[in-house]
């Protein structure tokens, strides 16, 4: 597919913008460019065609079955776009006085409430833009609390290797020193390591449950406890919200601060660049420490991001919980943790689960066995699958597991996609017997075939 700017022809051109209505005023010359700005030219039919075929070179849950674990990529209702499109809501300004803004500050009062039933949590933000800044406000809150208590020995953060690697990233951002610990043979936090890492220098301690492997830690009050005992905090990472909700409440499991992913857990808009939300709830002995939106309270509060945040992704979320309601919220992720428990069935017989026993939303395949018999790896398999219309699941993580798959199906697949997905697998797997090289040079159907990888992400070619 050729670029813009490479469709561009001199001459060609198209009216987009309407007859000037008002006063032509010139701009002051030191704002003027001194160069004309490089823009492509195209006519309406050229620009139309190119953003058509761009729109063919996209695979979104729209077009298949998309497995990324850990990352939810279920179907958004159309019904929470309709919501978000209402005038009163996109038509609002951030700075408008409160006679104008009512009916947003409700949508924020309403869709907090819930979700502090939802997580168990006593307050609420909606400021974070996205689930890693979520992270670090989270974290921050840790941090004003032993701060304000004097308690600055308190320099270390806790996080498991099967952790998402934003949550050391976020620790070391916010000026703790991470301490990785083991998991276990069962796939869960090792009880003998954390104990040996807490001490008077635990700040807190980052977990989601259930875990990236898609196991719910048995041992999860003992740990946050543990936790607690050492004067550490418990921060609760909302990736895998999706499993639970409904059911069991991170407050209810011990932990003091939630981050919530509204675009994995609640249908929003995930992916391309934003805008998503990381909703942020915690404890009533944290709420003086977290950040305050203007809309909400009186300005000068701290804040970590602009306004409300993406307003309107908090609108599309709260539309979502609305139409689910007390029943839809556990049904979905009861659906959730079948559609993962259904396909981990449909594929033991062709690949290895790296944990073979009942899973929540999502599982792991261990390759490591596949690979030796074959010599194709999971990358290879993960490119194959592509050739048959699918999107591969998440590779290599987490990295407790060598040749790792994997897969989150979500509750917005159905029993028959899900049939059909496992015999795309089988065929892959064939196929890596009867022609490994033919994997090894996958994708061959796709606009674009197997990139270099490695030397895109060390030399990347920014701009032409």
């Amino acid at each position: 597919m050729k670029l813009i700017f490479e469709r561009s022809k001199p001459g060609h051109a198209l009216t987009i913008l309407p007859p000037l209505d008002v006063e032509r005023t010139a701009l002051p010359a030191a704002l003027l460019r001194e160069s004309a700005p490089m823009l492509p030219e195209l006519s309406e039919t050229e620009l139309s065609r190119h953003y058509t075929e761009l729109n063919k070179q996209v695979y979104g849950v729209n077009d298949g079955f998309y497995p990324l674990g850990s990352c939810t990529m279920k179907y958004n209702p159309r019904v929470d776009e309709e919501m978000a499109a209402l005038p009163g809501f996109t038509g609002i300004h951030p700075l408008a006085p409160k006679t104008a803004t009512e009916g947003c500050r409700k949508v924020l009062e309403l869709a907090a409430s819930l979700l502090e039933e939802i997580s168990g949590m006593d307050a609420m933000t909606f400021e974070p833009a996205a689930g890693a800044h979520g992270e670090f406000t989270g974290v921050l809150l840790i941090k004003q609390y032993h701060d304000a208590r004097g308690d600055s020995a308190r320099r270390k953060i806790i996080v498991p290797d099967s952790a998402h690697g934003t949550n050391p990233a976020t620790a070391a951002m916010c000026g703790y020193e991470v301490i990785n610990i083991a998991s276990g043979e069962d796939g869960c936090v090792d009880l003998e390591s954390l104990k040996a890492a807490l001490g008077p220098d635990t700040a807190g301690l980052m977990l989601t449950n259930p875990n990236t492997v898609g196991l719910f830690d048995p041992n999860i009050l003992e740990i946050t406890r543990l936790v607690h005992e050492a004067g550490g905090l418990c921060y609760y990472d909302g990736a895998n919200l999706n499993a639970i909700m409904g059911h069991v409440r991170p407050g209810d499991m011990g932990f003091d601060c939630v981050h919530m992913n509204l675009h994995k857990t609640f249908a929003t808009p995930h992916g391309g660049g934003g805008p998503g939300a990381g909703a942020v709830g915690c404890k009533v002995f944290l709420a003086p420490y977290l950040p305050k939106s203007a809309m909400l309270d009186e300005p000068g509060h701290c804040q970590v991001r602009s306004f409300a945040g993406n307003f309107l992704v908090v609108v599309r979320a709260l539309t979502y919980i609305l139409t689910l309601g007390r029943e839809g919220i556990p049904q979905a992720s009861e659906t959730a943790v079948l559609n993962a428990n259904y396909l981990m069935k449909g594929l033991r017989e062709i690949f290895t689960p790296a944990f073979d026993r009942l899973c929540m939303h999502e599982f792991v395949l261990d390759l490591s066995d596949y690979k030796k018999e074959t010599g194709v790896s999971a990358l290879d398999v993960a490119k194959g699958l592509i050739d048959f219309g699918i999107h591969p699941p998440t590779m290599y993580f987490p990295l407790i597991v060598h040749e790792a798959l994997m897969l989150e199906p979500t509750e917005t697949e159905s029993r028959e996609t899900l049939d059909e997905v496992a015999e795309i697998f089988r065929k892959v797997a064939e196929l890596g017997r009867e022609d490994p090289e033919y994997l090894h040079t996958a994708p061959h159907k796709a606009p674009i075939g197997r990139p270099d990888e490695v030397a895109a992400a060390r030399s990347p070619i920014l701009r032409a």
